[in-house]
C-alpha cells in the first residue's frame, strides 16, 4: 500500500474504504428499531478525519495484515469513537450542539435515542471483533478483544472522561493532565495502532515496545493539537464549538502553558514518535506520515 502515492491520496483511500465498510457493517435504517439505527448511522457515517482508521491500516502494513481484516478492526475503532462523541456531547457531559459540522446526535434526534445509539455502537464494535477472524491464532484474537475492552473502560477512555468531568473548574498539574489524556484520548489511539499490527504476522518484542511508544506519543500529540486548535480555530473549520473547553473551565494544555509552549510540546512528541519507528523499515512510512499529519493538521 506504501509507495509512490502521496499521503493525501492514501488517506483519502483509507477514509473511503472505512466509510464503505461502515456502511456495510452498520444496521440498515430499514431494520427495526429504525430510529435507533438511523441515529447510529447519522453519528458514524459521513464525517471525521478517520485518523484512528488510518492508524489501524498504517500499523497493519508493519505486519503484512490482510486489508479485509483491517477494515473490520478500523470499523470497530471508528464505532467506539463515534459512541464516545455521542456521549461526550450529551447535556450531562459536555453539552455540545455541533459535531463534525452538523447537529449533535441528541439535538438531531433526542437524548434517549442518542444514549442508546452510543450504547449500541459500543456493543456492535465488540460483536465485530468476536465474529470476524482477525488473527490466525484464537488466543491472539482474544488478546485483541481484551486490549480493546481495556482501552474503552474505566482505565481507558471512560475513565479519562470521568477525570475530565471532575476536573472542571479545578487546577491540574501537567502530569495530571497528561494522565487524563493518556486515558481519554490516547487509549483508543493506542488500541488502533496495536489492533492493526496484530491483524498480521507477530512482531518481535522490541518492535511491539517501540510501536506502543509511538502510539502513546501520537495519542498525546493529538490532544495537545486539539487544545491548540480549540484556541485558534473557528467552529466553521473545526466542525465543533470552538473555545468550549476554556469557556467551561476545563484544564487544557493551553491553559497550563502558552500556545508557543504547547506547539513546542507537540513538536517534541512528533520527534519522539518518529524515533520510536526507527527500528522498522520503509513499511513504517505511513505511520511516520500520520504522526506528522496529527501534529500539523489545521482542523
Amino acid at each position: 500500500m506504501s509507495g509512490a502515492r502521496d499521503f493525501q491520496d492514501w488517506s483519502r483511500e483509507i477514509a473511503a474504504r472505512t466509510e464503505s465498510a461502515l456502511e456495510r457493517l452498520l444496521p440498515s435504517p430499514r431494520i427495526a428499531p429504525a430510529r435507533l439505527h438511523d441515529a447510529m448511522r447519522y453519528s458514524t457515517l459521513g464525517g471525521g478525519k478517520r485518523v484512528r482508521a488510518m492508524l489501524v491500516f498504517g500499523a497493519g502494513e508493519l505486519s503484512g495484515a490482510d486489508p479485509a481484516r483491517l477494515e473490520v478492526a478500523a470499523s470497530a475503532v471508528e464505532m467506539i469513537h463515534a459512541y464516545s462523541l455521542i456521549h461526550d456531547d450529551l447535556p450531562c457531559m459536555d453539552d455540545d450542539v455541533l459535531r463534525r459540522g452538523k447537529p449533535t446526535c441528541h439535538v438531531e434526534f433526542d437524548e434517549a435515542t442518542a444514549l442508546l445509539a452510543g450504547d449500541a455502537l459500543q456493543s456492535l464494535a465488540f460483536q465485530l471483533l468476536a465474529e470476524h477472524a482477525l488473527s490466525d491464532d484464537p488466543q491472539a484474537q482474544l488478546d485483541m478483544v481484551r486490549l480493546f475492552a481495556a482501552a474503552c473502560g474505566s482505565r481507558g477512555m471512560a475513565g479519562g472522561q470521568a477525570i475530565d468531568l471532575d476536573a472542571v473548574g479545578k487546577s491540574l498539574t501537567l502530569p495530571e493532565l497528561e494522565f487524563m489524556h493518556i486515558l481519554k484520548t490516547g487509549a483508543l489511539i493506542r488500541a488502533s495502532v496495536l489492533l492493526g499490527a496484530r491483524c498480521g504476522a507477530p512482531l518481535a518484542a522490541l518492535q511491539v515496545e517501540r510501536l506502543d511508544r509511538y502510539a502513546k506519543c501520537v495519542g498525546l500529540a493529538f490532544q495537545v493539537v486539539d487544545d491548540i486548535l480549540d484556541e485558534e480555530g473557528e467552529a466553521r473549520t473545526l466542525g465543533k464549538t470552538a473555545g468550549k473547553d476554556r469557556a467551561s473551565g476545563k484544564p487544557t494544555y493551553t491553559s497550563l502553558m502558552s500556545l508557543a509552549e504547547a506547539k513546542s510540546l507537540a513538536g517534541d512528541l512528533l520527534a519522539e514518535a518518529r524515533e520510536a519507528l526507527a527500528v522498522f523499515d520503509a513499511r513504517a512510512a505511513r505511520l511516520a506520515e500520520l504522526a506528522e499529519f496529527i501534529v500539523e493538521r489545521r482542523r
